[in-house]
C-alpha cells in the first residue's frame, strides 16, 4: 500500500504494527521533527508521545527516537533549554545549568513561591499519599484545610478515593501537574527521605541538648553542622514550585 498523503501533497509517515520503526525519508523525518518542537512550544502541558504520533502520522516509538534526538542535538549544542519527558509527555524546561538565572528571575519578582506551610503540606501528600486531611493536620499540628483547599485549587493536589470508615474521609493525592511542575516523570523520581534523615551523632547531639543539666553551648557546633549538612543536601535534590502565592487559614500556623 502507498502512505497516505498530507495536506502539502507529500507522503505522510505510516503507523507501524511492530516495535522497531522504519525510517522515512530524511526530507519527511525533518518535517516531523519540526512538526514535534512546534507542538510541545506552544503545548501549555506535557504533549504525549501518543499525540504527537497522531499528529505526524507515523509510531509512538518513532516519535520518541526523533525526541531523543532532538534532545541530544540541543545539549550537543549547548542550549539554555532541554526537550524532557515528564509526567507523561514531552516539553521543553530550562537546562539545570541555568538554574542562577533563572532563579535571579524569579527572585526580582515575576513570580512568587509557594508558601513554607504549603510545600510542607504538598510534600507530606506527594510522600504519604493517600493520606486524609486528618492525617496531614496531625503531622503537621496545624489545620491544613485552607492550605489543601488551595493546593486543590492549584491543580498540584486532588482527591483520589474515600475512607470507607466512619465519615468517608477523602483520600488526596498529587496530580500529573505536580510531577510536571518539579520535572519528575513519576512519583518514583523523588528523592529518598533517607537522603534527609539526620545521622546518629546529631540524634545524640540533639538527645543531649534535651537534657536539663546540659550546657546548651557544647552541642552548639554539632547542631551548627548538622544544618549546614541538611541544607546542602536539600538544596542538591530540591526543585522550587512556582506559582501565586498560597495563604494560610486562620488555623494554619506563620510561615
Amino acid at each position: 500500500m502507498f502512505p497516505a498523503l498530507h495536506r502539502t501533497g507529500r507522503p505522510a509517515f505510516p503507523v507501524f504494527a511492530h516495535d522497531v520503526p522504519v525510517l522515512p525519508a530524511a526530507d519527511a523525518r525533518t518535517e516531523a521533527a519540526r512538526a514535534i518542537e512546534a507542538v510541545v512550544m506552544a503545548a501549555t502541558e506535557p504533549v504525549p508521545a501518543h499525540n504527537l504520533a497522531e499528529l505526524v502520522e507515523c509510531s509512538v516509538d518513532l516519535v520518541a527516537a526523533i525526541c531523543r534526538e532532538l534532545a541530544e542535538q540541543y545539549e550537543h549544542e549547548q542550549r539554555g533549554f532541554v526537550l524532557a519527558e515528564v509526567a507523561g509527555g514531552y516539553r521543553f524546561q530550562t537546562h539545570p545549568d541555568m538554574a542562577p538565572y533563572v532563579e535571579q528571575f524569579v527572585l526580582e519578582g515575576q513570580h512568587v513561591r509557594l508558601s513554607a506551610p504549603a510545600l510542607e503540606t504538598l510534600a507530606i501528600v506527594a510522600y504519604k499519599q493517600p493520606i486524609t486531611r486528618g492525617q496531614i493536620s496531625a503531622i503537621r499540628g496545624v489545620n491544613v484545610e485552607s492550605t489543601l483547599q488551595t493546593l486543590v485549587q492549584k491543580g498540584y493536589v486532588h482527591e483520589v478515593g474515600r475512607d470507607p470508615g466512619p465519615g468517608l474521609a477523602a483520600f488526596y493525592g498529587t496530580t500529573p501537574h505536580f510531577l510536571e511542575r518539579l520535572g519528575l516523570a513519576s512519583l518514583a523520581d523523588l528523592p529518598s527521605l533517607g537522603d534527609f534523615v539526620p545521622g546518629a551523632h546529631v540524634v545524640e547531639a540533639l538527645e543531649r541538648g534535651l537534657r536539663a543539666d546540659q550546657d546548651p553551648r557544647a552541642d552548639q557546633t554539632l547542631l551548627e553542622a548538622a544544618d549546614d549538612s541538611g541544607a546542602d543536601a536539600a538544596a542538591d535534590r530540591s526543585v522550587d514550585v512556582v506559582d501565586a502565592p498560597v495563604g494560610d487559614g486562620p488555623g494554619d500556623d506563620a510561615a
